[in-house]
């Protein structure tokens, strides 16, 4: 299969298209650098320039292309929020999806295939109400980016869409824990503030493997949840992490100290409790590899 992927050179997009090379597909990358991008992936593949928020996707990249899967948007907890940076991460979401769409919906051509990212901020912060595909959106920017997001996603004429709403991904050299482990390591990890808020989290094996699944299951489509199906609290995830790395994990950091550093992107990103469940995926029996946090964690640090 010819699949065309956007994103690639970020923490998943990396892992992505080195699967895909290792399956035998043929993968065409669209990056803001292209020569960048392919030095970057370090596998045969063809990259095309694009500036996804500025311009439509060019068309001579979709030549043969069966599939699409869109994973391009700023990182949303690189920096402290102003209203520039919120900006650059609505406008990359939403913007290149649409610039995307309108390049495929306007091929002779198309894809039979678009798989587009979005994340669990969809569902917003909703304390311990257990959460699936069906659920309402939430409230504050994380959701506003989702729904706006997903919305232009919708509009691809394509014979099948997935929609993939990603959790907190783990996996080694990035992700989620690219940042904790610092402290985790000097022993000044810890639970945020109660730690009783949900983590919907899943291993970047799983997160590719969904993708994959996603590229080949007819029978899935429309919204799925990518996470595990054992959500925890951030008092047991921070627990877990400290025994992944034989250190102490007692240290509390309290949630004023996160709204003094990161403002609104505390209560959005850090704060947030939200307890999600896969359900379209466990309906389609799913293999998960690393279903248990502990598991994942270890292969993980």
């Amino acid at each position: 299969m010819k699949v065309l992927v956007t994103g690639a050179t970020g923490f998943v997009g990396k892992a992505l298209v080195r699967k895909l090379i290792e399956q035998g597909q043929e993968v065409t990358v669209l990056s803001r650098d292209a020569g960048s991008a392919a030095e970057k992936l370090g596998v045969p593949c063809l990259t095309f320039s694009w500036d996804a928020s500025r311009e439509p996707a060019p068309e001579k990249a979709f030549e043969g292309i069966e599939a699409v899967i869109h994973l391009a948007g700023e990182p949303v907890a690189a920096t402290r929020w102003n209203d520039e940076v919120k900006k650059r991460i609505m406008d990359s979401r939403t913007l290149g999806t649409r610039n995307l769409v309108t390049t495929l919906n306007h091929l002779a051509v198309r894809p039979r295939i678009l798989i587009s990212a979005s994340a669990i901020g969809f569902y917003g912060s909703r304390g311990d109400e257990v959460l699936d595909e069906s659920s309402a959106p939430g409230q504050g920017f994380l959701a506003q980016v989702c729904q706006a997001w997903e919305s232009e996603a919708h509009e691809a004429n394509v014979d099948r869409k997935v929609i993939v709403r990603i959790g907190v991904v783990l996996g080694k050299n990035g992700g989620a824990l690219e940042k904790m482990l610092p402290p985790f390591k000097a022993g000044l990890g810890g639970p945020i503030g109660s730690g009783k808020h949900w983590m919907s989290w899943i291993h970047l094996d799983d997160l590719i493997g969904v993708f994959l699944l996603a590229l080949q299951d007819p029978r899935l489509t429309g919204i799925v949840n990518a996470v595990s199906p054992q959500p925890v609290s951030n008092l047991d995830f921070t627990h877990a992490l400290g025994h992944a790395l034989h250190r102490p994990s007692f240290v509390k950091v309290p949630p004023f100290a996160l709204r003094l550093a990161f403002g609104e992107m505390a209560d959005e990103a850090l704060l947030a409790s939200a307890r999600v469940t896969p359900g379209a995926l466990l309906r389609d029996a799913f293999p998960f590899r690393h279903p248990d946090l502990n598991e994942a964690l270890a292969s993980s640090v």
